[in-house]
C-alpha cells in the first residue's frame, strides 16, 4: 500500500511533545503551521512551516530551526518516492531529522557532522583551552546558570546582545537574527537553560541557551559580545556547559560549523569525544512544478534550488 502524505492545519499541534525541539514553545516561536502525517497505524509526524514561494502561488515546507524529526519511527525507513505527497500541495519540502536516531525517511543526506561531549567516553580537552579558562577565571570572568523559565529581562537582553554581534560577525542572513520574544518564548521551555560568561565589570561576556531533547543536551544558539571576544569567555562557558551534561549524565550536541573543518567546528572539537551525523531530506512533492521553478537557477547545493 502506498503511504500518503497530508498536511494538518494545527499550527504543528499533532507534533507536538515534551521534547525542546517538538515542544509548543518552540512550535510557537519558529511559526510553525501545520504537522506533516506520514502514513498511519500509527502515522509519522513532523512539525512544518509551509511557506509561499516567492513569485507564484505555490507552496512549499522546511521544518523548523534545529533537530525536530518526527514523532514515532518507521519499522523500516520509508523511501519517500514511494510516498503520495499530492494531497500536500506542496512543491518541495526540507525536513531535518533527529541526531543518534536512523532517519525514518531511506536516502536522507548526510548535511553536516556536529561535534558531541558524551560523559559516558572519557572528557576530552586542550591544554590550550583549560590555560585560556584558567586566565579568564583570574581575570575575573565567572560563569553563571539561570533556568530558562526564571531568566530575566536583563539577562535575556545581556544574551541578546552579544548574540546579535556574534551573528553580524558571521554576516548571518536574517533568518538568523531572533528577536527578544524568540528567546523569551524558547526559554519559557522547562527544561531550557540559559548561560551567562560575566565580565569582571558584570557585563554579559558571552552566552548560550542550552536546552534537553531526547536524551541529549543541546547547545543550541550562543554568542560573544565584540568587546570580550579576544579573551574567548565562550571558553568558559563551553566547559561548565560540560560539566553540567555530565551532573545529567546526557550526550552534549555542540552542534558543527558552518562549513567542515572552519574555525567553529574545530573550537567545538576541541571539547568533543565523539560526532554524529546531522541528516535531512530534500524531498521534490511535485517533480513538474519544481522544474519549472529552478529552470536556469544555478543553485550549487542549496535545496530546494530556486530559491537559492
Amino acid at each position: 500500500m502506498t503511504p500518503v502524505a497530508v498536511l494538518l492545519d494545527d499550527a504543528g499541534a499533532s507534533a507536538a511533545s515534551g521534547e525542546f525541539f517538538r515542544c509548543a514553545e518552540l512550535i510557537e516561536a519558529e511559526g510553525v503551521t501545520h504537522t506533516l502525517s506520514v502514513g498511519d497505524d500509527p502515522p509519522l509526524l513532523a512539525p512544518l512551516i509551509v511557506r509561499e514561494i516567492p513569485g507564484s502561488a505555490l507552496l512549499d515546507a522546511t521544518s523548523p530551526y534545529g533537530y525536530p524529526g518526527f514523532t514515532g519511527a518507521a519499522v523500516e525507513p520509508v523511501d519517500p518516492g514511494k510516498i503520495d505527497w499530492s494531497a500536500t500541495g506542496l512543491v518541495s519540502l526540507f525536513l531535518r531529522h533527529r541526531l543518534d536516531l536512523e532517519p525514518p525517511l531511506a536516502g536522507a543526506r548526510v548535511r553536516n557532522t556536529v561535534q558531541i561531549a558524551d560523559p559516558s567516553l572519557p572528557r576530552k580537552s586542550r591544554p590550550s583551552d583549560r590555560q585560556q579558562i584558567r586566565r579568564n577565571a583570574q581575570l575575573g570572568y565567572t560563569v553563571r546558570r539561570v533556568d530558562g523559565p526564571r531568566a530575566s529581562d536583563p539577562d535575556r537582553a545581556g544574551f541578546l546582545a552579544a548574540y546579535e554581534q556574534t551573528m553580524r560577525r558571521a554576516s548571518a542572513s536574517a533568518r538568523y537574527f531572533f528577536d527578544a520574544a524568540y528567546f523569551a518564548r524558547i526559554l519559557q521551555f522547562e527544561a531550557a537553560w540559559l548561560f551567562l560568561a560575566l565580565a569582571p565589570d558584570g557585563e554579559v561576556a558571552a552566552g548560550s541557551i542550552v536546552a534537553r531533547s531526547d536524551a541529549m543536551l543541546h547547545y543550541f544558539l550562543s554568542g560573544t559580545a565584540d568587546r570580550h571576544l579576544r579573551d574567548s569567555p565562550m571558553k568558559n562557558l563551553v566547559a561548565a556547559i560540560v560539566d553540567f551534561a555530565e551532573r545529567l549524565e546526557l550526550p552534549l550536541n555542540l552542534g558543527g560549523g558552518l562549513a567542515p573543518g572552519d574555525p567553529l567546528e574545530e573550537f567545538k572539537r576541541g571539547f568533543a569525544n565523539r560526532t554524529a551525523p546531522f541528516c535531512t531530506s530534500e524531498i521534490v512533492c511535485d517533480a513538474q512544478a519544481y522544474a519549472a521553478l529552478a529552470a536556469g537557477r544555478e543553485a550549487g547545493d542549496f535545496f530546494p534550488s530556486y530559491r537559492a
